[in-house]
């Protein structure tokens, strides 16, 4: 019984008390430790509830549409700057154990370039390709614009220089770690007589693909998403998926060796459906990476969370009239508006309840959001309208009377009586309100 009671008290604060617990509450290395354990929980909430794996699935199938004219583009930019054969060389140790699927991906790729530079159409093939490229990453880019909670998608000429700028860049990428590998390599071949050296030279050459995939993965992180994303946030997600994705790079590879050598049923038509399920799980890896840096940034925006889902009227009428006073004191005594941080930390409020406030005033016309500096994005409110006019009262009225009242309700007939009897009620609790916000 007590072993049944301690189980219902940890869930308990799992699920409630933690997301109660504040700064002032508790000391800075508990409150951390907190903090570290709602991103855990946060992340593995939001990666079942906004369903990641059917999102892999979708990305799967665009990457599998994709992989060539994306391989095509990477091959041809890097033909312009003279590193073919190295990109070539990466490939094949990436696809190690699997020389016809490569010889076989190499061939396409020839093909689909030697097709876009002779269509029938001039720039058809072209056109085409970038398309196809375009597709994917608008593809990725609205994934985690959806869990980073963004309802505007990059403009269409950020997407083709941003992407595009990727793209540039990738192939140069690729060429430098392998560059850096084998650079490595000579010189653990130099130091082989240095005993306490060679140690050290073999950890940091094994240690290259693990840090150059947990760079490109806080890259993504930090870019991909159309909001400003913070880099401490993205650099454990980002090491942490990198050495996933090793770990599993290194499980594919050692898994269509042995498909190749023991399976002589499928041979190599197994490297299809094992190519899908690396892909899958790849991407499910990535997009939950997105999610620990999403939970990262904004943990804080979860507490409360369940109070605030279920606040009462009353106290989102007093929260509304808080905020709104002190938005025109400060306007009234020619001081720095607020930020919505600042209206968390200074008064106590959740910022999550503090966020959905201010929007709802903003809806009611009764505030004037201002961005007061572009590279922060930091934002600041102002009264919408003379602060010598509003009153408690106005802001009641308004939250009161917001929304649509067009139903087939016969309020002034049949029940008139009603409708009076809830006009007076309101007239009685409006008529102590007549006080300036300013003056409260």
């Amino acid at each position: 019984m007590k072993l049944i009671m301690t189980f219902k008290d940890l869930r308990n604060f799992l699920d409630e008390e933690i997301w109660r617990v504040t700064k002032e509450d508790v000391n800075p290395l508990t409150y951390r430790l907190y903090n570290i354990l709602k991103v855990l929980m946060l992340t593995v909430q939001r990666f079942v509830r906004d369903r990641i794996v059917n999102r892999a699935s979708a990305l799967t199938y665009s990457t599998l549409l994709s992989i060539v004219p994306i391989f095509a583009i990477l091959f041809a930019i890097a033909r312009g700057f003279g590193f073919a054969n190295l990109m070539e060389m990466q490939i094949r140790q990436g696809f190690e154990g699997q020389s016809l699927v490569v010889e076989t991906l190499m061939g396409w790729i020839d093909s689909y370039l030697e097709h876009t530079k002779s269509g029938i159409f001039i720039g058809v093939g072209l056109v085409m390709l970038l398309w196809t490229v375009l597709t994917l990453t608008d593809n990725i880019e609205r994934n985690f614009n959806q869990i980073w909670q963004v309802k505007k998608p990059r403009s269409l000429f950020r997407k083709i220089t941003d992407y595009f700028s990727i793209f540039l860049l990738l192939p140069i990428l690729i060429v430098v770690s392998g560059g850096l590998s084998v650079f490595m390599t000579t010189m653990l071949k130099d130091l082989e007589q240095f005993e306490l050296m060679a140690p050290f030279v073999k950890f940091l050459i094994r240690s290259i693909p693990f840090a150059f995939t947990s760079l490109m993965l806080i890259a993504l992180y930090v870019f991909m998403p159309n909001t400003k994303v913070k880099l401490r946030n993205a650099l454990l997600p980002g090491i942490a998926a990198g050495i996933a994705f090793q770990f599993l790079q290194y499980f594919y590879i050692n898994s269509q060796i042995w498909v190749a050598n023991y399976n002589a049923i499928y041979g190599s038509f197994a490297a299809i459906p094992l190519f899908l399920l690396w892909t899958q799980i790849s991407w499910c890896i990535c997009l939950f990476g997105a999610q620990l840096t999403y939970a990262s940034q904004n943990v804080e925006n979860y507490n409360f969370e369940k109070d605030a889902r279920n606040i009462s009227r009353r106290y989102h009428d007093f929260l509304c009239i808080l905020m709104m006073s002190a938005i025109c004191k400060r306007f009234s005594n020619g001081e720095h508006p607020y930020s919505a941080q600042e209206l968390s930390r200074m008064h106590r409020i959740p910022i999550r309840i503090v966020n959905e406030i201010l929007y709802e005033l903003q809806d009611l016309d009764l505030l004037y959001p201002v961005t007061e500096d572009e590279k922060s994005d930091n934002t600041i409110y102002l009264p919408a309208e003379d602060i010598g006019r509003l009153t408690v009262k106005e802001v009641l009225k308004r939250i009161d009377t917001d929304g649509s009242e067009n139903f087939k309700i016969d309020h002034t007939g049949e029940y008139s009586h009603e409708w009076q009897a809830l006009a007076r009620a309101k007239e009685a609790y409006y008529h102590e309100s007549e006080v300036l916000l300013k003056e409260l």
